[in-house]
Order: C-alpha cells, then structure tokens, then sequence
C-alpha cells in the first residue's frame, strides 16, 4: 500500500519540509558525483556505525571526521540509492507539512531531527556489535508518521494498494498497517542484517514521534484532529452580509 497524497490542507507554508527535502536530494546528488570508493568512505565516515556509536569500535584517524555522537544526524542526509531515497522523501512530502503545520517551523525542526537521533540509538542498541553504516532519514520520517497519526488519525490519504487499485483509505489505516509491517519485519530479521532494513529504528523513530508531539504540537492544537479538506461554501450574498441580513439561495443564484 503506497501513500500518493493526503486530502490534509496546511495553513503556512511547510518551509522546514522543503529544506529538509532539498538538502536530501541535493547530497544525493553530491553522492552520484563519487566513484564507488569515494561513496563508501563517505557513508563510513558520516553513518551512523552502531559499534562506533557505543564506543566499541573506532573509526580510523582519516575517516573520524565529524565526533560519532554527530552521526545519527549527518547519516539522515545519506542514502543507499534512488528507491531509498524516493521512499523516505514521498512519505516526508505527504506527511511532513501538516506534522510541521502543527508544531510551528522550530519545533518541527527540532522534533525531526530528535526522532532520527533517537531512530539512531535503537538500531545501535539492538545491533551494538554491528560495523555497517546506518544512513537515511527513515528514522526521523517514522517520527513524523507517528506524529500525523495521533494529530490527524481520520484524514484521508489516497493510496495505491498492490499495483492495480486507487483508493482513499484513513490515515490510521495506511500507518497503522505501516508499524504493523515494521513490528513484523522485526521479528524476522531483528538486526536488518537479512534485508539491509533497521526495522528498529523505524519503530523507535515512530513510538519517540508519537511520545513528542503532545509536548511539540503548538497550544491548542487538538489530537486526533478531524480536519478534512471542506471547502465553505457561504449561503449569504455579499451584499446582504454587509447589512446583515440573510437572503436564501437557489441553485442559479439568489431569490
């Protein structure tokens, strides 16, 4: 099931979401400018290595470029090819814009980038020997995803499900489905070391999402929201709102 749009309007421009997209792609594209060697020393030196993270391993003097505890941030600018980074930037494009509509420019920023980190640490924690680079946003989109299902849970997201059919499902279907695929896809393969996926920090990354956003979320801003996209339609003609009065309206204008 793949998420195409959402019928959720915003009321500001979602200007951290754009930035955040556009330094992905723009250090993916850097990324196709190296040859195959170059690109694995930059994915060494700036993922996030579990082993290096929790002090059990260190990198070389030449490759320690950035402190290791940096890494769970420099690694959610990188990844592994077009697919992965399609992937991550179709969900932060549909979801992203209303969890930052909700939080306020600073507070979106800052919640994005404490779901990756936090994304980060799970996967080390579950993988704490491991020596292979995490790169990628994913963790901090599925704080992202956890956050839009506690503020908007009954929007309606337009979804193409098994390559054939188009629909409008709720959005606490498409992402309860979404943690349900991950919390199985764990189970089978706790460390990602079958399918190169770090289930785990898409799980940590969604639960620290949802345990955020009613401490981020601006005043007043309602869980569980049921805002849909409506469009208002007045049933007062302009002139009669002027002087307050109330003249009905037939199907090809006023009465």
């Amino acid at each position: 099931m793949l998420p195409l749009r959402d019928d959720n309007p915003t009321t500001r421009a979602p200007y951290v979401t754009w930035i955040l997209i556009g330094a992905c792609v723009a250090v993916f594209l850097y990324q196709l400018g190296l040859d195959p060697l170059e690109e694995r020393r930059l994915l060494v030196t700036l993922g996030a290595i579990p082993a290096v993270l929790l002090g059990q391993e260190s990198l070389p003097t030449e490759l320690a470029v950035v402190p290791a505890l940096l890494t769970p941030v420099t690694s959610m600018f990188l990844h592994g090819g077009v697919m992965h980074l399609g992937g991550n930037l179709l969900y932060l494009w549909i979801f992203g814009n209303n969890v930052e509509d909700a939080m306020g420019a600073a507070r979106f920023a800052l919640f994005y980038v404490v779901c990756g980190v936090a994304a980060a640490l799970m996967h080390a924690l579950m993988s704490p020997s491991s020596v292979v680079p995490m790169v990628g946003a994913s963790g901090a989109i599925s704080g992202v995803l956890g956050a839009y299902l506690l503020l908007f849970p009954w929007a309606r997201v337009f979804v193409w499900f098994g390559f054939v059919f188009l629909f409008w499902v709720p959005a606490v279907v498409v992402l309860g489905l979404w943690f349900g695929l991950q919390a199985l896809s764990l189970l089978g393969d706790p460390g990602g070391a079958t399918t190169g996926v770090a289930w785990g920090a898409h799980l940590g990354g969604f639960v620290v999402g949802m345990a955020l956003t009613p401490l981020l979320r601006r005043p007043g801003f309602p869980l569980f929201s049921r805002r849909r996209l409506v469009r208002r339609v007045s049933m007062i003609p302009r002139a009669d709102q002027d002087r307050g009065t109330r003249r009905p309206r037939g199907p090809w204008g006023p009465r």
